[in-house]
């Protein structure tokens, strides 16, 4: 699409919406600006646009302009906002960043095109698979949902061969026309309800990302949801379906062999032979799940041409991302663990099975989500709940229901200032063996500014215990 002299309606000033808009109006638009909110920051970025040229409509509701020609939403606008109706109505297209970013690029002209995509697990496997294309002397890098603007990279005068793109569900409504070299979905477990309006609407959001795949989509031999999106993807003619497990890999997919993460996917031999990439021991951080990460990115890697001696390189070389399974501090034999990054309970779960014996930090939004199969799988590994947030009494009613025995602790305060007193009856509950884990389940903006100022604080908290005697 040509943009010069196009008039555009941006919603959202956020990372996306403010990278949107200030692309939009280098390539020649009119662009009204439109966000509901009215905080500092919003209005610093809509000053900045308005001296560029923008039309800001801040602390205002939602409506679409009378000379509207495009409507560039962001993520965290529902699908079902009036505002959307009103342009399609009215016939004028909706994009989400993603599409705009495609435009912007021209298609297939530009870089090639990575999705991880899923409910866990998305930013650790986005920066692994950054570091193996970059350990393959491919020139990338990491952008999306992992908070670097997709657009403002398309936009960038710095060339680059291939973008690792992590994809929340939330960005995928509106993308039409992308053509991903490859795109992987982890795992699929519920997420965004309250967005979306039911796991159906989620379920079909993310399955988006597979549309115009051309060499790969990669999906979770243990969730069979993932299998059934990639078997009803409408992909390019040429695009394989491979397979991730934990175990021994079949034909088409990456595994482990004898503590060694190997490839059936993408050799010559796949009937006879299996491809060394790299030992489990260099997966970091440890744990199963990651070690699940790691081949996802691989698969990615490997679809893009990297050779396996640089996807185990790129393992070696990665660093993890902070605020997930972070270790902070051991005092009087007990681990305290930072995963704020475990916003949604299939995290927390899978962070809380890592351990033996869990003083577990949960609460904040629970964004419709049911604590009751967690509590009942991991309720033996609890020695005591410790909650704080909004949506506490959610988690509160499960444990009940399901663990009475687990003492279960509530700090009322919403206060930022709420976590001294959360960490403090965390260490009076702990056991030397124990790990005090924060793997909230929720969201954060009920009381942090995002999950890393919630890990942060945690941290800090931890560091200030005094020494025991």
């Amino acid at each position: 699409m040509k943009f010069q002299g196009l008039t555009v309606d941006v919603v959202g000033l956020g990372v996306a919406g403010f990278a949107c808009a200030d692309a939009l109006m280098q390539h020649g638009a009119t662009v009204s600006l439109l966000d509901e909110g009215d905080s500092e920051t919003l209005k610093e970025r809509a000053t900045i646009l308005e001296i560029l040229g923008a039309r800001p409509r801040i602390g205002q509701a939602l409506q679409l302009s009378e000379d509207a020609e495009l409507l560039v939403v962001s993520p965290g606008l529902r699908p079902s906002a009036p505002i959307i109706a009103q342009a399609q109505e009215r016939d004028i297209p909706v994009w989400g960043e993603l599409e705009l970013a495609w435009q912007l690029q021209g298609g297939l002209d530009g870089p090639d095109w990575l999705f991880v995509t899923g409910t866990n697990g998305k930013t650790t496997t986005t920066l692994m698979l950054e570091s193996m294309l970059r350990a393959g002397g491919l020139r990338t890098a990491a952008v999306g949902n992992i908070g670097v603007s997709l657009v403002e990279a398309v936009n960038s005068p710095e060339e680059f061969d291939v973008f690792a793109i992590e994809v929340g569900a939330p960005q995928l409504p509106f993308l039409y026309s992308a053509e991903p070299l490859a795109v992987a979905c982890l795992n699929v477990a519920d997420d965004h309800i309250d967005h979306f309006g039911s796991m159906e609407a989620y379920v079909a959001a993310k399955s988006r990302a597979f549309t115009n795949t051309r060499v790969a989509c990669v999906y979770n031999e243990n969730d069979e949801t993932t299998l059934r999106m990639v078997e009803e993807a409408e992909v390019i003619e040429g695009a394989r379906a491979i397979g991730v497990t934990r175990g021994i890999p079949a034909i088409s997919m990456l595994g482990v062999v004898d503590d060694i993460l190997v490839d059936r996917a993408f050799i010559t031999d796949r009937v006879r032979a299996a491809q060394e990439l790299a030992p489990v021991e260099d997966v970091r951080p440890p744990g199963v799940h990651n070690v699940e990460n790691a081949l996802f990115a691989a698969a990615l890697a490997r679809a893009a041409g990297v050779e396996p001696g640089a996807v185990g390189q790129g393992l070696r070389d990665f660093e993890p991302a902070p605020h997930r399974i972070q270790h902070v501090r051991t005092l009087g034999g007990v681990e305290y663990v930072d995963d704020s990054k475990a916003t949604n309970t299939h995290a927390a779960q899978t962070s809380i099975a890592g351990y033996d014996s869990v003083v577990w930090i949960a609460g904040g939004l629970a964004k419709g989500q049911e604590f009751d199969d967690l509590v009942q799988a991991e309720q033996n590994r609890l020695r005591a709940v410790v909650l704080l947030g909004k949506d506490r009494e959610v988690i509160r009613q499960a444990l009940e229901r399901h663990a009475p025995q687990v003492p279960v602790f509530e700090v009322s305060t919403t206060e930022t200032s709420a976590i001294d007193q959360v960490v403090e009856i965390a260490r009076e509950q702990a056991q030397a063996g124990d790990t005090v884990l924060l793997a909230p389940g929720c969201a954060s903006w009920d009381m942090f500014k995002n999950f890393s100022h919630r890990g942060e604080v945690f941290a800090e908290a931890v560091r200030g215990l005094a020494d025991e005697d």
